[in-house]
Formats: structure tokens, C-alpha cells, sequence
């Protein structure tokens, strides 16, 4: 019985020195970072998301002399690589680049998903905010926004649409659209997100996309794909002739798609510190700053940990509301 007692208490402090150990950092701050970090991308290569991670991967590793490595986890609308940042070691060395989709949407629309976003994560900063717009196939018959609208309506259940995913914002955007509009297109969620979905829209393969203007903008004027209006809340320099949904009859449709910085919860303090100043740096670099504007996108970021974390609650309980008023069904 003494043995087992010993061996026990043996394991105790065992596991009590790998959970010090852990939660511990094990480099000054001075020295951080000593080694190659990980930003997961929780979407496939060509679409907004990581669109904006390319953008801000080289300055990010230039600003903290270490080189930053793009990891793509796609799948599950973003759950797959929400999950992996979730359980990566809380060192600094593994940052989430998290969207309205992934970060917003998601934790209404998996309830039963095991990670929890405004449990599990510190959010850091915002780094850009992206206005969205609605394209449908070129070959459509169609000039604009009413002309689509009695298109739909004459060809009721001949049409589809795609989006980032089951979950998306664009899904959500578009849900909302059809229900306002009185129209009902058949929904097709594309594992690769906003750039599968474009691609999937200028082949023909579905009628209608509304995605971020960072995926649209650089197929409009080829005749591929005809963008009939932006969701935000003014139209945007790079689509100057382009009507918002604000002016197209549907004010509701004027949020743009986010996109932050979030890691692990448990990081220590002065490493969240320390990235909070080097994020906020990076996004506001005047070289970034030429790039996000090639696409509409604009430079933002968080006043603080607590404003970040008070937008992220905002947004869940905002996104609860939509899918609860859209009648989405959840998984």
C-alpha cells in the first residue's frame, strides 16, 4: 500500500512539473522568438483569407527575425484549422489568422463543435476588414441586381450558388438575400473556400457567388464573372460603378468580412504583448497598406486586448441572431 501511495504521488508531481512546464515560457522575452513560427490559415490557398495571410507572412517575419510559415488547414468550414491552433503548445509560436466565418459564425453554427472561440483563444488585434460583393456567372442574362432577382424568379430551382462553406458569412449573406428577395437558389459549400467558390462561378458550375471582393476583384471587367453589387456600406474605388446592396434595396447587407489574430489561450502575457506590437506594426506598414488597397481592403486593428474581446462577443451574439432569423439549420 506504501508503494502504491509513493507511486502515486510520484505521478502527481510528475504531471504537475509537465503542467508548469507547459504553461511556463521557456525563453526569455528577450530571446522570443528563437525559432520559426506557424500561422494557421483555417481555408485553402486562393481565397481572402489567405490572400491577406500572404500579404502580412513576409513583413511579419521581418518584424520578428524569424520567418513565418503559412500553414493551409482547410476543411470543415475553418474547423479543422481552428481546432489545430486550438491545440497547438500556447508558446507564441502558433498564431490563428481567424475570420467572421471561422471565429464569428462557427460557434452558433457547431454547437457541438468541442472548441469554444471566446473561451479557448485571445484574440490580438483585427488586421483587416474586406467588403464582399455578389458576382454571378458571366453567361447569365443579366446586367444587374433587379434583373438577377426576376432571373432567379423565373428559373426557381433551376439555380445554385456557392459559397466558403456551410457555415460561411457569405452563406449567411447570401441566405439572407434570397429570403428578402423572395427567391431560393440551391446552396453548394466548397471545401476551399471563397476561391473555390469564384472559380466554381466563372466555370459555370453554380450561378451566383458572394464572396469578398478580395476573390472577385481580379476577374471583374473579363467577362467571366459579372459582380452586381458590394456589401458594404459605400462602394469601393476598385468597383467604382458597382452599386452596393445598401443602394440596391437591402440595407441590411452592408458588414464587411473581417479577419484577426488569435492564439492559443495560455500564452504568456509578454509574448501577447509582444505580437500585439509587431501585428499592429505590420498591418499598418505602408507596404501592406499598397497591397490591401488593390482589393478594397482596409487597414484596421483593435484599440486594445479588451476592444477585441468585447467585437468578438458582439459578433457572436450578432451571427446567433442571423441564424436563428435566416432558419438555418445547425450542426
Amino acid at each position: 500500500m506504501k508503494f502504491i501511495t509513493i507511486l502515486r504521488g510520484l505521478a502527481v508531481f510528475a504531471l504537475a512539473s509537465v503542467a508548469t512546464a507547459h504553461a511556463q515560457p521557456s525563453e526569455s522575452i528577450e530571446e522570443y522568438p528563437s525559432r520559426p513560427l506557424r500561422m494557421i490559415i483555417p481555408y485553402a490557398p486562393g481565397g481572402a483569407s489567405d490572400f491577406i495571410g500572404r500579404i502580412l507572412q513576409p513583413k511579419l517575419s521581418e518584424a520578428l527575425g524569424q520567418q513565418v510559415v503559412v500553414d493551409n488547414r482547410a476543411g470543415a468550414s475553418g474547423n479543422i484549422g481552428v481546432k489545430a491552433a486550438a491545440d497547438a503548445t500556447p508558446d507564441g509560436y502558433t498564431f490563428l489568422l481567424g475570420n467572421v466565418s471561422s471565429m464569428g459564425i462557427n460557434p452558433s453554427m457547431f454547437p457541438n463543435f468541442p472548441v469554444r472561440v471566446l473561451r479557448d483563444f485571445v484574440g490580438l488585434t483585427l488586421v483587416v476588414d474586406v467588403p464582399g460583393a455578389l458576382g454571378v456567372h458571366g453567361g447569365l442574362p443579366v446586367g444587374n441586381l433587379k434583373e438577377f432577382i426576376a432571373y432567379a424568379k423565373d428559373n426557381s430551382g433551376k439555380l445554385s450558388y456557392g459559397s466558403a462553406g456551410y457555415g460561411s458569412a457569405q452563406r449567411m449573406a447570401f441566405e439572407f438575400f434570397m429570403k428578402k428577395a423572395g427567391i431560393k437558389l440551391l446552396h453548394v459549400p466548397y471545401k476551399g473556400g471563397a476561391g473555390a467558390s469564384t472559380v466554381a462561378t466563372i466555370s459555370g458550375e453554380v450561378a451566383a457567388t458572394m464572396v469578398t471582393t478580395a476573390s472577385l476583384v481580379p476577374f471583374a471587367g473579363s467577362g467571366k464573372i459579372k459582380i452586381l453589387a458590394v456589401v458594404s456600406r459605400r462602394r469601393i474605388p476598385a468597383l467604382p460603378d458597382v452599386p452596393t446592396m445598401v443602394e440596391s434595396g437591402f440595407p441590411e447587407l452592408s458588414l464587411g468580412s473581417w479577419q484577426g489574430i488569435f492564439v492559443p489561450k495560455g500564452t504568456p502575457k509578454p509574448i501577447i504583448g509582444k505580437l500585439v506590437d509587431v501585428v499592429k506594426k505590420v498591418v499598418h506598414d505602408p507596404w501592406v497598406g499598397a497591397r490591401y488597397e488593390k482589393v478594397s481592403a482596409q487597414q484596421i486593428t483593435s484599440d486594445s486586448l479588451e476592444d477585441f474581446a468585447s467585437f468578438m462577443q458582439e459578433q457572436n451574439a450578432f451571427w446567433a441572431k442571423i441564424i436563428k432569423d435566416v432558419g438555418i439549420k445547425t450542426q
